[in-house]
């Protein structure tokens, strides 16, 4: 008697399962470490103050209302339906299969871009330590932090080495943020809140006013570059299988997110004491860095670079974490292959996802060698990543909408929030189209920089186009994610 088909092959896989033991705090450390909020403030404000100018606080508040709108809807959707797949299930369910599987697809590719910039980041800031230590060559060969190869090349080690710990399991890797965490936040808050007192530059109400933002292009683009820095909340409910209790996955994003708001708001205000508008602009990349210098003496100068550092490394393996899970389940539907699906039997963990989220970030990094210097990669890569995430945001929202549309009070919020968050991205597309009149691979091009969210988005459309014509999976059909309990995993 031939034995049941299974979506892998004829024979039936062993039973394996997903190990629940993260708690609330095990969440947020994961979460934290993917929002990277020292990451963010390190090079991310100096990115947007090169946008808005002297008006960074008031961007990172009206960035936090309509992601906290989405963030109300992560948590609804969350009580309703606990799945992995968070908004690749919940989108595809209630809205439409082929959104769905965009928003998963978003999500995988937002993540690959920003763990190769990552990757960049941290050898650059290895490099800089290297060089604060005295070391300013070896072989012969200059360190250079600015040098994209160089930085690269470096950060693939680490890459490495945070994606073989990832694979041991969650455990191990959250008790790794947590120590990671408490020396970055206690970094920020000592520098940060230091230079809020002593800073040269007093401060000034119209730090506050949006409306003295040079122009609509530059509100948009510096909103999209916000929106990026809390990018990340939402790792806490793509582990919503591995903590004792669903529940704990929506909390723990709603305190990374309002813990974010106090550490954007404190840093923005800070870096607005100590530096100028010319510094922050001119020292995006380098931000935190320069602001240690401003407010210290050496070997105490180079803390803030430290924390960078620890922060970068933290979100390289905080980032292959969740996106490694979401792709577990879309493999379970048959949309993706069976490779994302298969549990190591003595971790517990989807190893070989893994691991092949570490080697295809590597192979990014490789190609972003095209940009040669650090700075235009980050800005390149966060421009493309807030547009795309502010459309699986918006989606999200949108999923949560339909789904308790019989309560109305429930539905204005994440409605309102996805009209903020699509017409944002849709009006900084409309700018990048008009700003050039040829194509060069450049961040300050306007037709590269509209090209690399619009290649994420048509390689996820030829995907889901695969999943549905050629996998045949059911997913495209019910418009459902596989019950997480309902189908053998593979070891």
């Amino acid at each position: 008697m031939t034995p049941p088909k299974t979506p892998y092959g004829s024979e039936p896989p062993p039973r394996s399962t997903l190990t629940r033991t993260l708690g609330v705090m095990d969440g947020f450390a994961i979460a934290a470490s993917s929002t990277a909020a020292t990451t963010s403030i390190g090079i991310g404000l100096g990115v947007t103050a090169g946008v808005v100018g002297l008006h960074l606080p008031i961007i990172m508040l009206l960035a936090f209302l309509p992601v906290l709108g989405i963030a109300s809807a992560y948590a609804r959707l969350n009580r309703s339906e606990p799945n992995m797949g968070s908004g690749y299930v919940w989108v595809g369910r209630s809205l439409s299969p082929w959104l769905g599987f965009l928003v998963g697809w978003i999500g995988l590719v937002a993540t690959v871009v920003f763990l190769s910039y990552t990757t960049a980041v941290t050898g650059s800031a290895l490099l800089q330590l290297a060089r604060l230590a005295g070391l300013d060559a070896v072989a012969g060969l200059t360190l250079d932090p600015d040098s994209t190869a160089q930085s690269t090349a470096l950060g693939i080690l680490v890459l490495l080495a945070v994606t073989l710990t990832a694979v041991t399991g969650l455990r191990s890797a959250a008790n790794l943020q947590k120590y990671l965490l408490v020396f970055e936040y206690a970094v920020l808050l000592a520098f940060c809140g230091y230079g809020l007192v002593v800073g040269p530059h007093p401060f000034s109400l119209d730090w506050l006013n949006p409306f003295t933002i040079p122009s609509g292009q530059a509100l948009a683009q510096g909103l999209i570059l916000s929106v990026f820095c809390y990018w990340g909340f939402e790792s806490s409910f793509s582990v919503n299988e591995e903590v004792r209790d669903p529940a704990d996955a929506s909390k723990a994003g709603l305190i990374t997110l309002f813990t974010m708001l106090g550490l954007f708001l404190l840093g923005s205000f800070a870096f607005q004491r100590v530096l100028s508008q010319d510094e922050l602009a001119g020292n995006g990349a380098q931000g935190l860095a320069f602001l240690g210098d401003r407010l210290a003496d050496q070997p105490l100068a180079a803390l803030p670079l430290i924390a960078l550092t620890f922060s970068a490394v933290a979100s390289l393996q905080a980032g292959v974490i969740p996106t490694v899970r979401g792709m577990f389940a879309m493999s379970r539907d048959r949309t993706m292959g069976p490779l994302w699906a298969r549990i190591s039997p003595r971790h517990g963990t989807p190893a070989a996802g893994t691991l092949a989220i570490g080697a295809i970030a590597a192979a990014v990094a490789v190609l972003s060698l095209v940009l040669p210097k650090i700075g235009d990669v980050v800005l390149a890569s966060v421009n493309a990543i807030g547009v795309v995430v502010s459309l699986y945001y918006a989606l999200t929202a949108l999923a949560a909408a339909a789904r308790f549309r019989a309560r109305p009070l429930t539905v204005v919020v994440p409605v309102l929030s996805a009209a903020v968050l699509l017409a944002l991205g849709g009006y900084l597309c409309w700018t990048f189209y008009t700003s050039a009149d040829h194509f060069e691979v450049s961040p300050d091009n306007g037709w590269f920089m509209l090209a690399c969210p619009a290649v994420m988005l048509l390689s996820g459309i030829m995907a889901a186009a695969w999943a549905k014509w050629v996998r045949k999976s059911p997913y495209f059909v019910t418009g459902r994610g596989t019950d997480p309990d309902a189908v053998p995993l593979t070891a």
